[in-house]
């Protein structure tokens, strides 16, 4: 699996309108087959940037996606929202794995 994390700071004045602003590429993206997840989240302590948490199931389906009209279209577009270059992280892992430390029973 190819999981991705990634920290956009979005502008101020659109960081309100974000799910909006990229609500047909997040949809367009979950639609893809060798998408496992494609999530927005929104810091606590810093509200004008978004954290997206992603998984494609391999190589190819990594390749799809940025081969995408969709992802073409957000690497275009979205910039001009941003305050700077979000910052990545890409491993690939075997999935998910429990958290032992709050077990729950």
């Amino acid at each position: 699996m190819i999981f991705i994390t990634a920290k956009f700071p979005v502008k101020p004045e659109h960081a309100d309108r974000w799910a909006d602003i990229t609500k047909d590429f997040t949809t367009a993206t979950n639609a893809e087959e060798g998408c496992l997840f494609f999530e927005w989240s929104r810091a606590l302590e810093e509200p004008n940037t978004y954290v997206l948490v992603e998984a494609f199931r391999d190589d190819e389906a990594g390749t799809t996606h940025v081969q995408s009209d969709h992802f073409k279209k957000a690497t275009t577009e979205l910039p001009a929202y941003l305050s700077a270059t979000p910052d990545i992280i890409n491993v690939r892992v075997n999935g998910w794995s429990k958290l032992g430390e709050m077990a729950v029973s």
